[in-house]
């Protein structure tokens, strides 16, 4: 309980408080921006198990928030890295590692494991998806999300309150949905809402203090302001007893997905590559494959632009990090044009890391 003193002293913490972190359980999807806080603290706090869902490998763009990777960490996978460090920070932790993506073929069984679960990823089908899992079996989630300079946080499904669907009834639709590789974030921003996420955790455990159950908190680091909203418990919310068929997270699952190094390859053998951008003008413009010509046609201006396209040959599709190039491969094979589609992984990203 040394380990422990300048928290068990707290006259409104203790040493009970400090058996239920010990006895408890949190999973945390995603070792991100988000997550990588939020898993360093509860570790270093004595939340004696901690579960952690990751897929990803460490990407040289990764490195401005998430600061637990370093530049050695390069093109290694995340849930590698952030084990060993963890383990070295404190040894008593019990861990679970999940190496895959939360999707809908597995995520009951693995939240159904753990006290408490942390959204710490970034994107809106997991978010739902994490959400009616947590409603189906009964666990509280604390979720986080940012964007620019801004950031938002609060707890669901906590003790009867409300859900993540009774302040977001239905996902936004791909056009609705702001495009982090082009509005970015502030490296600072997600240690912010990933440390309040953590505090969050540990007063859902321990019931100390007042956890911000049909409450979002905005910040705004610009102004370095906080604001509290206040929303409402929807009965029909509650009543989830099944997953959705689908989270729209199966589009790298249905189509064909090709890996940087084998486009690159391809080019080397004098494969004709008919290559697609479909990032913005600007992004285009600050930076394209060096070494492979492509065309640039923006997401939002490619079912205008069809007739560009040699329907002769394969078309391969390229973003920033693979988000977009997916969508991009989706909308063209609903089109029924002809040509094999291939939505490249990992986009410009996975170049910028493998080129270090």
């Amino acid at each position: 309980m040394d380990r422990y003193q300048r928290q068990t002293v707290l006259k409104e913490f203790g040493p009970e408080a400090q058996e239920m972190l010990k006895d408890a359980s949190v999973l945390v999807v995603g070792a991100g921006g988000l997550g990588i806080p939020v898993l360093q603290y509860l570790n270093a706090m004595g939340v004696g198990t901690l579960g952690i869902v990751e897929q990803d490998v460490v990407e040289i763009t990764n490195l401005q928030r998430q600061v637990l990777y370093t530049e050695n960490d390069l093109g290694k996978p995340k849930l590698d890295v952030v084990l060993k460090r963890l383990q070295t920070q404190n040894s008593n932790t019990r861990f679970k590692v999940f190496d895959t993506f939360l999707s809908r073929q597995n995520a009951l069984d693995i939240i159904s494991e753990f006290d408490v679960v942390v959204d710490g990823t970034d994107n809106f089908p997991t978010r739902y998806l994490i959400n009616d899992s947590c409603v189906i079996l009964k666990k509280p989630f604390v979720s986080g999300a940012i964007q620019g300079f801004e950031g938002q946080l609060s707890v669901f499904n906590f003790q009867d309150g409300p859900t993540y669907r009774c302040l977001f009834p239905n996902m936004p639709g791909q056009a609705e949905i702001p495009n982090c590789n082009e509005n970015g974030v502030l490296g600072v921003v997600p240690g912010i809402i990933g440390n309040l996420q953590a505090l969050e955790v540990i007063k859902v455990i321990t019931g100390r203090g007042e956890a911000l159950s049909g409450k979002l908190l905005l910040f705004n680091g610009l102004l370095q302001s906080y604001q509290t909203i206040s929303f409402s418990r929807c009965p029909e919310n509650m009543a989830i007893t099944s997953l959705q068929e689908s989270y729209g997270m199966e589009l790298c699952d249905v189509y064909n997905t090709l890996k940087l190094e084998d486009l690159e390859k391809l080019s080397k053998e004098g494969t004709t590559i008919q290559l697609i951008d479909v990032r913005t003008e600007e992004e285009y413009t600050n930076y394209c494959l060096p070494h492979i010509k492509s065309k640039n046609i923006p997401l939002d201006e490619l079912l205008a632009r069809t007739q560009e396209l040699d329907l002769n040959s394969p078309i391969y599709i390229l973003c920033q990090s693979g988000k977009r190039s997916a969508v991009a491969v989706k909308q063209l094979e609903e089109l029924n044009l002809g040509p094999t589609l291939y939505h490249i992984e990992g986009g410009i990203n996975r170049f910028l890391t493998l080129s270090q």
